[in-house]
């Protein structure tokens, strides 16, 4: 047997008893506010960005695994996750039902065992906190929480393809920590958000079980102060530097809606939409079109191809375009062409399981009216790719979720001076997700301090200043362009230089750390 220790770390006082602090919800109505908690922390994203959530919602949480067993908190965890993603992410039924060809209660089916799947991720990280501290002070508890969390959503981030959604760091691109997003990325900044949890949390243990006593306040207090005060002289620190002549960027929003846009009929409608709208440019040095703006195989349009190469010519822009082509040995890409051809081809590297290509495919070829998704079947480019190039100037390209994968993007750094990412965010409607889409390619252009150009068939399209924010917006369900002059830059990050290693490192030591002075402080009776 063990019991807990009875004197605090931070100050030498008598710990706190949670238990002592609010009634015992060890029952269903734990639960209930733990689910509620989840859904509450949704609103720390787009379209929402009330970023306070993100540090309450998970104060709530643990102060609820605190004094619980492993299966207990692991249970909790679980509706918190249950609230966070069954609302942050349930345009994914649109996606099932609406363009992806299920029938609505199947659909219903799949994204609810969606939502249930991605549950256990917040699950794992609360059974962890009380597993790897049995008895450990609320102190050493906090720190195994704090590690925890960014540990699984890294981990969330990479496993099965990895889905990013929703990580807790995203939420400060309007933030007040948004000055340290260029130094420890975001994972760094869940770090911090979670350490400014448990400030909170423990400040109102102290209010409620004490009462005002500002002689117990000063370390929460000075945490606080120091993670938000700090942030200030960072976000006007440049980190990069002007590179080259300023080039001016058009982008190309047709407004094709999903249905529409496989529609053989519906071709020729859409091609024209896109010359229409690309002939209304003025003077552009570069012209985008969206993820599959020509949702055919290039290679198999020798005139169209023609055409786009002769249009860049003779009205001297580069052009790039969002279509499929193929490779010598009948490999197929979701790929964005460059015209005129020395500009280059960027070929999609992070496919997106079950709507690129089919995990598991022998399986689900017995059952294929499950899903209807056209050209679901691509292979990766190589991770080798030259970088597009448009005169002097290097592009990072990336498609659709890749630009939401700080890693991927970090990959093309410091040798491009530009991001362009293309989208296809009609699959999702009027939902969340163009907007928590674009909050994510906002995170990057602040991370690696270089302007992005992001256009999308449906919307939410925007050129995006260096600084993370948007220069120009094309909102969803409009047709139209947008136009902007943006400086190149180059330099690096922190976070250019080293990546997420050195935080995720810094989490596994104080795991580490935690469960070791959890077991030192363990006194037999």
């Amino acid at each position: 047997m063990a019991r807990p220790p009875t004197v605090d770390d931070s100050t030498g006082a008598p710990a706190v008893d949670p238990e002592a602090i609010s009634p015992r919800l060890n029952g269903w109505r734990g639960s209930v506010l733990a689910l509620f908690a989840g859904a509450t922390l949704v609103l720390a994203f787009a379209p929402f960005t009330f970023w306070p959530t993100a540090i309450v919602a998970p104060a709530i949480l643990f102060a609820l695994i605190r004094r619980c067993s492993p299966g207990r908190a692991f249970r909790l965890g679980w509706w918190f996750g249950l609230g966070q993603f069954g609302l942050g992410v349930s345009w994914v039924y649109e996606s099932f039902t609406l363009f992806g060809g299920i029938v609505a209660p199947l659909a219903i089916l799949v994204t609810a065992l969606f939502v249930m799947a991605l549950a256990f991720y917040p699950a794992v990280a609360a059974w962890m906190t009380v597993r790897v501290t049995p008895g450990g002070s609320w102190l050493v508890r906090a720190t195994a929480f704090v590690a925890s969390w960014v540990l699984i959503e890294a981990l969330r981030s990479w496993l099965f393809g990895g889905f990013p959604w929703l990580n807790l760091g995203i939420s400060q691109v309007d933030g007040p920590l948004v000055g340290w997003l260029p130094i420890v990325g975001e994972y760094g900044i869940s770090a911090m958000l979670l350490t400014l949890a448990m400030a909170v949390w423990y400040l109102g243990a102290r209010v409620v079980r004490q009462g005002p006593d500002w002689r117990q306040w000063w370390l929460p207090v000075l945490v606080i102060s120091a993670l938000l005060v700090g942030s200030l002289p960072l976000r006007a620190i440049p980190w990069s530097e002007p590179r080259a002549e300023p080039l001016r960027v058009g982008l190309a929003q047709g407004n094709i809606a999903q249905m529409q846009k496989f529609d053989p009929g519906y071709f020729q409608r859409t091609i024209r939409i896109y010359r229409e709208l690309t002939d209304s440019l003025s003077e552009p040095d570069l012209v985008v079109w969206p993820e599959t703006a020509v949702p055919r195989v290039m290679d198999d349009l020798p005139e169209l191809r023609d055409e786009l190469d002769q249009l860049s010519r003779e009205r001297e822009f580069a052009l790039l375009v969002g279509t499929f082509s193929r490779d010598a040995n009948g490999r197929y890409y979701n790929a964005l062409l460059g015209f005129p051809q020395a500009v280059g081809e960027y070929r999609k590297r992070h496919l997106v399981p079950f709507g690129e290509y089919f995990p598991f495919r022998g399986l689900l070829e017995r059952m294929p009216w499950l899903f209807e998704v056209p050209m679901s079947d691509l292979s990766p480019g190589g991770a080798d790719q030259p970088p597009l190039r448009i005169g002097e100037h290097t592009l990072a390209a990336s498609i659709c979720f890749e630009a939401d994968f700080s890693r991927d993007i970090r990959a093309t750094i410091p040798a491009a001076d530009i991001m362009v990412t293309v989208s296809n965010d009609s699959w999702f409607g009027e939902s969340f997700s163009p907007h928590q889409h674009l909050q994510m390619a906002r995170a990057r252009a602040i991370e690696y301090r270089r302007p992005l150009v992001r256009a999308t068939n449906t919307g939410i399209s925007a050129i995006i200043g260096w600084d993370g924010k948007p220069v120009e917006t094309l909102g969803t369900g409009e047709q139209g362009t947008l136009t902007a002059e943006i400086q190149s830059r180059q330099g690096n990050t922190p976070l250019a230089r080293l990546g997420a290693w050195p935080t995720l490192g810094l989490m596994v030591l104080l795991l580490a750390a935690a469960a070791w002075r959890s077991r030192a402080r363990t006194v037999p009776t």
